[in-house]
């Protein structure tokens, strides 16, 4: 099944817009929207947006504010602007004609996995898979996201949080369908303290799965590693849309 693709303009407010790709097969329900990290844009996706579709998704990639062809705003976006990007993908995708608006699914990766943690308290997500998903104290919200001192960022993710400590923590805490972590063994930007804080957060899911990629960097630098988060990805969803499908019994 070849899926189709469409180029579409995400309006975010009257005077911003982010550029999207959305990827799907015909008589697809689900609806999956990937959500990129900082640093990277939505041509890394696509591959993987397709793999997804034909598993039986609507998926949606998007390049946040900052990325893509809006990369002269990298200086100046800040976290506010680029979760009202999400959001904005994520309604634009659960008003397709063909996605149903009960199922569907978060993916994030670094800045976009604490993204999309946060947009899961704004909006009805059913799963949501976070990988090497970063964390921020809520002070400098509205500054520049570039700057963000650095050694602040690796000091706070270096202890493991209570859940009420920041909001993608607290949204984590709140969220109630099903969830995917998935780590790297070699991660020096998000350390294993870091993913422990998510982990410890989801107290009320349906289910939370957690995985951790040996040998593998932040970035999945080499091969293996990505083939290894492909499959993860691919078995959880596969796992999610059957469940999501088959008839209740009794």
């Amino acid at each position: 099944m070849i899926p189709n693709k469409e180029n579409l303009s995400i309006v975010v407010n009257p005077k911003a817009s982010v550029d999207g790709l959305l990827v799907s097969a015909s008589n697809l329900l689900p609806g999956a929207l990937l959500v990129h990290g900082w640093d990277s844009d939505q041509t890394h996706y696509q591959v993987r947006a397709e793999d997804i579709a034909a598993l039986g998704c609507v998926c949606l990639t998007f390049d946040l504010r900052g990325h893509g062809r809006q990369e002269g705003l990298r200086e100046s976006v800040t976290r506010e602007q680029n979760l009202c990007d999400v959001l904005a993908a994520f309604d634009r995708l659960a008003n397709h004609a063909a996605v149903d608006r009960q199922s569907l699914a978060l993916i994030g990766t670094s800045y976009g996995g604490y993204l999309a943690a946060i947009a899961s308290a704004k909006r009805n997500v059913r799963w949501l898979a976070m990988r090497v998903p970063a964390l921020y104290p809520d002070e400098g919200w509205n500054l520049p996201k570039n700057s963000l001192d650095r050694e602040v960022l690796q000091s706070y993710r270096a202890e493991v949080r209570p859940p009420g400590s920041d909001r993608a923590l607290v949204a984590c805490l709140e969220f109630t369908g099903d969830a995917l972590i998935v780590g790297s063994g070699l991660d020096e930007t998000v350390p294993a303290t870091g993913i422990a804080s998510f982990v410890r957060a989801f107290q009320n899911v349906r289910s939370l799965t957690y995985r951790s990629i040996d040998g593998a960097d932040h970035a999945l630098s080499d091969e293996r590693s990505r083939r290894t988060y492909d499959a993860l990805l691919s078995g959880w969803l596969t796992e999610m849309i059957l469940g999501a499908r088959r008839p209740a019994s009794g």
